[in-house]
Formats: structure tokens, C-alpha cells, sequence
């Protein structure tokens, strides 16, 4: 819940000047609601893709306030971010709900970016695995494993979201090779291409170190995303 239009029009011209000419590097910005159609333009014939950072778990009705899959790619959204770690703790999301917006996304055309992690208290706990298993599993067993064919997986440990803390690479590889394990255990295609983002305080000081690690295929940036600086800093160490 950052930005206004002056502010959201300064960042994406910075980013989509900026992302001309990296290779190999899928750039992706997910705007607040409102400014979705600002973005949409403001991105127009880059190679930045458009998503949104949140969506209902039903098809449209008597929802007021929500915003469904159907608008979302209405409005030109190719991706949607479901379960972040902060309307889990925040809004009281369920893996179950979760997993219910996953599939709506689905249904609807949007990639979508699933967040798990666990919070400071589950890792001292040692229950890290458990705790994301359950919430992998939980999309699994509704939507089945070729539903990762078309979705994207970000780790977000939530003791490192907004803190400046970062899971060392080690800690944040382990955890992103145990979901590639999680998901080769009922299909190795779909392991193999399954796409893993770090989303703990990825920043320009860390980000090559991060996305070194065999398992880390890319980022999902919170407060260096406000900065077009920092958000290229960590693109370019994505492109190399």
C-alpha cells in the first residue's frame, strides 16, 4: 500500500528505461489496484510484465470491495500474487483460501505467485519445512501438481520481510531446494521448471549472492521496488 500517481508514474519510467537491453531476466511489477490501468500504459511495448498484488476467491458478485481474477485480466494483469505473508498474519488468509485464490487466478488466465514462508517463532521451532509443506501441500491437494505448470513459488521468511533482515543464501537455498524436492516427489517435469523466488529483503548489496544459489531463480522485491534504482540493481544481477 505504497505510491500515488506521481510517484508510481516515476518509478515504472525508470524501470522500463532501464530494463532495455538486459538479457535474460523476466522484469514484473505488481502496482496497488488503482493504479493498475496507470501501470498498464505506463509499461506499454517494454519488457516489463503487469500483475497485481492481490485477488478474490470467487468468480463476482455481491463482494463489495473485492476485485476478481475476470477484472484483474480485464484490466491487463498477466500475473497475481496470492497468500503473501502479510494478509495471512494480517487478514487472517488460510492455506485452504489460499489455495482457493490459486485456482481462481488459474481459471481466469493470471500466473499465479504463491508466497509461503514462516514466521521467526516457526523457524526457532525448527518447523520451517513442516509449516511450508503444509502450505505447498495445501495448493497441491486442490489443485493438483500440473497446476505448478503455469505458477510461480516465492519463499518469503517472514521474519525477514520489512525488518532488513535476509536469510543467509545458505538458510534461503535450503529452503528453496526442499520445495524443488516437494514438488519432484510427485513430478520431476514439473519440478525441473518450476520457477522459485526469494522474497526476505532482496536488495542490491545481496541480491547476487541470493540468486547464485542453484535453487533461488529469481526475487520478489519489497521496499528496493520503490526505488527504480535499486529495483535495477537487483534486475541487472538477475540478467548476468
Amino acid at each position: 500500500m505504497n505510491g500515488s500517481g506521481d510517484s508510481v508514474a516515476e518509478l515504472l519510467a525508470g524501470i522500463t528505461d532501464g530494463v532495455n537491453g538486459l538479457e535474460g531476466v523476466e522484469v514484473l511489477v505488481c502496482p496497488p489496484f488503482l493504479y493498475i490501468p496507470q501501470a498498464r500504459e505506463a509499461i506499454a511495448g517494454s519488457a516489463v510484465a503487469l500483475g497485481a498484488q492481490n485477488l478474490y476467491a470467487e468468480a463476482g458478485g455481491a463482494y463489495t470491495g473485492e476485485i476478481s481474477g475476470s477484472m484483474l485480466r480485464d484490466a491487463g494483469c498477466s500475473y497475481v500474487i496470492v497468500g503473501h505473508s502479510e494478509r495471512r498474519a494480517l487478514m487472517g488468509e488460510t492455506d485452504g483460501g489460499v489455495a482457493h485464490k490459486f485456482m481462481m487466478a488459474q481459471e481466469n488466465g493470471l500466473t499465479p505467485i504463491l508466497c509461503v514462508g514462516e514466521t521467526l517463532e516457526e523457524r526457532q521451532n525448527d518447523s520451517t519445512l513442516t509449516v511450508i509443506g503444509a502450505q505447498f501441500n495445501a495448493v497441491v491437494e486442490a489443485a493438483g501438481i500440473e497446476a505448478f505448470a503455469n505458477a510461480v513459488i516465492a519463499y518469503e521468511p517472514v521474519w525477514a520481510i520489512g525488518t532488513g533482515e535476509t536469510a543467509t543464501p545458505d538458510q534461503a537455498q535450503e529452503v528453496h531446494a526442499a520445495l524443488r524436492a516437494m514438488a519432484a516427489k510427485r513430478s520431476a517435469k514439473i519440478s525441473s521448471d518450476l520457477r522459485l523466488l526469494y522474497g526476505g529483503s532482496m536488495k542490491p548489496s545481496n541480491a547476487a549472492e541470493l540468486l547464485a544459489m542453484p535453487d533461488i531463480d529469481g526475487g520478489l522485491i519489497g521496499g528496493a521496488s520503490l526505488d527504480a534504482s535499486d529495483f535495477l540493481a537487483i534486475c541487472r544481477a538477475a540478467s548476468v
